[in-house]
């Protein structure tokens, strides 16, 4: 099978994006041919069966002309490369789909959406009626009331075999790691570092990310909220590291906290477990796969702060049990791997 795949980027040092690099090698693995279109490129190493084309971001354009200049490279490549895919996967952004469905659809290719979030518009329903297939991972995500809907592994390339590595982690540690934003309320978790402060809980914690505009306003709220409640002595705010470094953060705490909603199940929860964290997330979907005491009501800063004591306050041992349980209930589920042959086996 050959496959074109429309993404946002290709570059394996991206701080948000990174993951998608991953994701290419492991489907390389199935498929035939694989053709890349990328709003942006960066640093890669594919192997030899992937190619790839950029629309162009990372050389920059004037603001007013970017969406135009994108619109039209990306429609000139997809009729180009038309003798090069038979099928195509579009990955998030939905304006592809939308864009090129019906044009794909006369050229007989089929059209497999993946989008995973908890809100929806006109142009996802366009995307959607276009598209053969929809995945996502979420049951609550927006897309997963559709009847050619398929729920999908997250697809985390963390290791899940081999011992979990626990003696170098700080005792009583919490770690926060994504994009800084409004939708991810980083600050229900600050709200709740402020409860454990309020009521002398030891604790260390360290949020990791990095901020957009909009999510600069944020993370300056969130500093500022951090230092009106005290944590800013033991909560620490770093900027993103690189992919391939993020397993230093995970296996350096005892603790992760996601408080996405529902509809998003962010692949940072699954890399956490892969290395060892226990969770704590105010996904329904992470409630169903794991214990009560692993979830909290979203945007309940007060329960959380209850969920993260209980946590802190487990012995070594009993934390080192719970981390390989949880590793090996739904870690092997929800790899790579397990993601690139359930892709294989619905691209047809």
């Amino acid at each position: 099978m050959r496959l074109l795949i429309c993404t946002q980027a290709v570059d394996k040092d991206d701080r948000v994006l990174g993951f998608f690099h991953a994701w290419l090698i492991e489907f390389a693995k199935h498929f035939e041919r694989i053709t890349v279109i990328c709003l942006k490129e960066g640093t890669y190493s594919l192997p030899a069966n992937v190619e790839i084309y950029s629309l162009g971001k990372e050389k920059g354009h004037p603001q007013h002309l970017r969406k135009l200049v994108y619109a039209w490279r990306f429609m000139r490549l997809t009729w180009e490369l038309r003798h090069s895919y038979r099928a195509v996967f579009v990955h998030m952004n939905e304006e592809y789909a939308a864009l090129m469905g019906l044009p794909w659809k006369l050229l007989g290719k089929r059209v497999y959406l993946w989008r995973n979030h908890y809100a929806g518009s006109l142009l996802t329903l366009l995307a959607v009626a276009l598209s053969k297939k929809v995945f996502c991972t979420s049951r609550h995500s927006y897309t997963a009331k559709f009847k050619k809907t398929v729920i999908m592994p997250v697809g985390t390339d963390a290791d899940f075999s081999g011992p979990i590595i626990y003696q170098n982690r700080t005792p009583r540690s919490i770690l926060s790691m994504g994009r800084i934003s409004p939708s991810k309320n980083i600050h229900v978790i600050v709200d709740a570092l402020g409860y454990l402060t309020k009521h002398n809980v030891p604790y260390t914690a360290t949020i990791v990310g990095s901020a957009a505009l909009e999510g600069g306003r944020y993370l300056d709220k969130l500093l500022a909220r951090a230092a009106e409640l005290g944590i800013d002595a033991n909560t620490k705010f770093l900027q993103a590291v690189p992919k391939q470094d993020t397993y230093k953060q995970y296996r350096a705490h005892e603790i992760f906290v996601n408080a996405s909603p529902s509809g998003m199940l962010d692949k940072t929860i699954f890399s956490a477990i892969g290395n060892g964290c226990l969770p704590l997330s105010s996904s329904l979907d992470v409630r169903d796969m794991v214990e009560e005491r692993f979830y909290f009501p979203e945007g309940n800063a007060k329960v959380l702060a209850q969920k993260l004591n209980s946590l802190l306050s487990l012995s070594q041992d009993e934390k080192f049990r719970l981390a390989h349980m949880l590793r090996e209930r739904i870690g092997k589920a929800h790899s790579l791997e397990e993601l690139g042959k359930r892709i294989a086996e619905e691209v047809v």
